[in-house]
């Protein structure tokens, strides 16, 4: 989103729910996401998967130095690492395996970014979902981050889910949690994209 964009965001937002209203104004503002490579997007979203952010970013700089000073993990480069290999940079077997399927996604020309940018949320996360080890977090994380897509809302995030709780004083668990969370959301759209970065924001 461009500054005008992001005030009329912020504005609608602030007017939606005054919880909210009270996070952004505390909170720093969030700049637009970079239009980031799909491919590697990927990549980072499974190294992330289920482990801290310092935990993450650990194995994300081994895995990058496995593939030399620039440090790209090119598709054919990383299908030609074993697991045993990759298990050095702090990855188990099933990422290992994880991150292999992308890249063989990638080979068959399936993350052409100026197609994928021309798809819905849906479609986008149906798509990559084709993808061993790919879940529908995994794909709006994406759509969130490296399409920065406006209206995404990851309801079975936990840190969403621990920051709504926080701030709206839910006491529900399960589906009816999940319910819940996205009734809340509801007047957040256009912009549950942004909304959904403040919460992040406000964990920290």
């Amino acid at each position: 989103m461009s500054n005008p964009e992001t005030e009329a965001a912020l504005r609608h937002l602030r007017a939606a729910d005054p919880v909210l209203a009270r996070l952004i104004d505390a909170g720093r503002p969030i700049a637009p996401a970079a239009h980031e490579d799909l491919y590697l997007g990927l990549l980072r979203a499974i190294v992330s998967q289920q482990i801290s952010t310092k935990a993450a970013a650990a194995i994300w700089r081994k895995f990058q130095a496995l593939f030399g000073p620039e440090g790209y993990p090119e598709p054919v480069a990383l299908l030609a690492f074993s697991d045993e290999e990759l298990r050095t940079a702090g990855l188990s077997y099933q990422k290992a395996g994880y991150l292999r399927a992308i890249a063989d996604f990638a080979l068959r020309d399936e993350l052409d970014h100026a197609r994928l940018s021309q798809l819905n949320e849906e479609e986008l996360t149906q798509h990559l979902t084709q993808i061993k080890g790919v879940g529908r977090w995994t794909a709006q994380m994406l759509c969130m981050f490296a399409l920065d897509m406006p209206d995404v809302f990851p309801e079975g995030d936990l840190g969403i889910q621990n920051a709504m709780r926080r701030h709206y004083g839910l006491e529900e668990t399960g589906r009816a949690l999940l319910r819940r969370l996205i009734e809340l959301a509801e007047p957040w759209r256009p912009y549950r994209t942004l909304a959904s970065k403040y919460l992040w924001q406000s964990l920290g």
